[in-house]
């Protein structure tokens, strides 16, 4: 299916709303304007395969730009919004973008990308949404010169997303395209229907910035089944609260930091607003800690589902809360892949060892640019399996559970350790708004454990509170794998889809504090 299937049946129903300004923007809206500019990409010289890149805030043209480059066969980039110039720059220059969007409400990043220089010379015209800024053609002038008809050679094109950039430059995930229709079924809608009961009755509460994958994609195929998605310019937890209850929303997606924060508002507040429409509760992007989901299960009821997945897209697990709650701390069983614990040396490790989780699928994807990582994230033996980094094992009846990121593994006097199980204790307490456990120098082991905590009360900050953190987290974990040591920050380097930049934080420690997003 496709938006473009629900003006016949729907044309007046509204496809998305933007939850801050109340736009409500219908099917035939969003059919009319993705033809314009359609029409506009094949204008400016655009033919299948071609990229362009979107750098924009959360607002009611960010849709009608990916389903233009989608029905003209086009790869389309969406650029992080908390960006600078230079690695805006980046990552056009990287994704072959041809045309360029942004929004009046980055109008300083965009500036500078043209009066610095940055600009890559493959961009032949840039586009401002939402306002003028100099340099920049007018997108709603450009969009009205073109015809609300269908182009005459449609077909379909994807996304090519960038890594977040969590432990180094960020790459593009390319999937070949299809050459297929436009409306040609995909693996998410399958397991939309499948797994979440999504059809067009579907309202669907978007909290995350667009330009990450999983808002994207999953936004996206609600309007391809004909539901309406409630799009949230930044998450607020209580703001969050109110939306479910105003416009019935009956599915969401969420990350875990979004859960902490809205089981540490006060009791008042969570119980003030009716969730009761909430069918699924989708969470995914990073591990969720035990407690935390056993009480949002409590709040909320068996509505809370997850999923293990990449924007590689090379194998996806999935449970509901039944079986999440028989299997605590399970990202699920591999759905359309085989899931594989290996050790360093590519051997596969027996039940319950922990080790690089490998998935064997038909799932073809490439880093653009990068044919070392592609390669690097192929099994030395096995072409067909592939991993995303991560550290993993597998229990008796399949489930999977994650360790952490390989990248983050602390080694301490020989001593494999992994973070997130200190972070999983240390955020359960009340005093603790954020927490990023990582390895620094230590000159007889090697390495040694330390917390980098976000106090709720920055007043708080000190030698006690450190003692009583480390002393709560030798309750719950052996002392090996608690900080020896405790620094305080006001506020944690997050990404706003939950990822934590942890190695910003790591590299303060290692002698590079000139390290940055890129």
């Amino acid at each position: 299916m496709h938006p473009s299937s629900h003006v016949s049946t729907t044309p007046d129903k509204p496809a998305y709303i933007m939850a801050a300004t109340g736009e409500s923007v219908s099917y035939k809206e969003l059919d009319e304007r993705s033809n314009q500019l359609a029409h506009l990409f094949r204008d400016a010289g655009l033919k299948p395969g071609d990229s362009i890149a979107i750098f924009m805030d959360n607002n009611g043209r960010f849709y009608e730009i990916c389903w233009a480059a989608q029905r003209a066969g086009l790869y389309y980039t969406c650029i992080s919004s908390r960006l600078t110039a230079g690695e805006v720059a980046y990552i056009i220059d990287d994704c072959h973008a041809r045309i360029f969007f942004t929004s009046a409400a980055l109008s300083s990043v965009a500036e500078e990308l043209l009066k610095g220089g940055h600009m890559p010379a493959r961009v032949e015209r840039v586009f401002a949404v939402g306002g003028a800024i100099p340099g920049y053609e007018n997108f709603e002038d450009a969009r009205a010169q073109f015809p609300t008809t269908r182009i005459a050679d449609e077909t379909a094109g994807t996304d090519m997303l960038y890594s977040s950039g969590t432990t180094g430059r960020p790459k593009g995930v390319k999937h070949p395209l299809t050459g297929g229709a436009i409306d040609e079924d995909t693996a998410l809608e399958g397991l939309a229907m499948l797994l979440y009961g999504m059809d067009k009755n579907t309202i669907y509460l978007s909290p995350a910035p667009l330009y990450h994958a999983a808002p994207l994609r999953w936004s996206m195929t609600v309007q391809r089944l004909g539901g309406t998605v409630v799009v949230m310019d930044h998450f607020d937890a209580e703001e969050a609260l109110k939306l479910i209850e105003k416009y019935k929303a009956t599915h969401s997606q969420w990350v875990p930091t979004m859960f902490v924060r809205m089981l540490k508002m006060p009791e008042d507040v969570r119980k003030k607003y009716d969730v009761s429409s909430m069918k699924v509760a989708i969470h995914a992007a990073a591990p969720c800690p035990v407690p935390v989901k056993e009480q949002m299960i409590e709040w909320w009821g068996p509505v809370i589902y997850e999923y293990y997945a990449g924007s590689e897209g090379n194998g996806f697990t999935a449970l509901n809360s039944e079986e999440w709650l028989a299997h605590k701390g399970s990202v699920g069983k591999p759905l359309n892949a085989i899931a594989h614990i290996c050790d360093e040396e590519g051997k596969e490790l027996p039940v319950g060892e922990s080790g690089t989780i490998y998935f064997e699928s038909d799932s073809q994807f490439e880093y653009h640019n990068d044919p070392k990582k592609t390669q690097e994230s192929r099994h030395p033996e096995h072409p067909n399996w592939s991993t995303l980094g991560d550290i993993g094992r597998v229990d008796e009846d399949g489930y999977l559970y994650l360790t952490d990121r390989k990248a983050f593994m602390i080694i301490s006097g020989g001593v494999n350790i992994y973070p997130q199980e200190a972070e999983n204790v240390l955020v359960m307490h009340p005093a603790v708004a954020d927490v990023a456990v990582i390895g620094v120098p230590n000159e007889d082991f090697g390495e040694e454990v330390k917390a980098v905590v976000q106090p709720i009360d920055w007043s708080e900050a000190g030698p006690a509170l450190e003692a009583e953190l480390m002393e709560f987290c030798k309750k719950h974990l052996s002392a090996i794998k608690c900080p020896r040591s405790i620094d305080f920050e006001e506020e944690l380097p997050r990404h706003p889809t939950g990822k934590l930049y942890k190695r910003l934080i790591r590299d303060r420690y290692w002698g590079n504090r000139d390290s940055k997003i890129v």
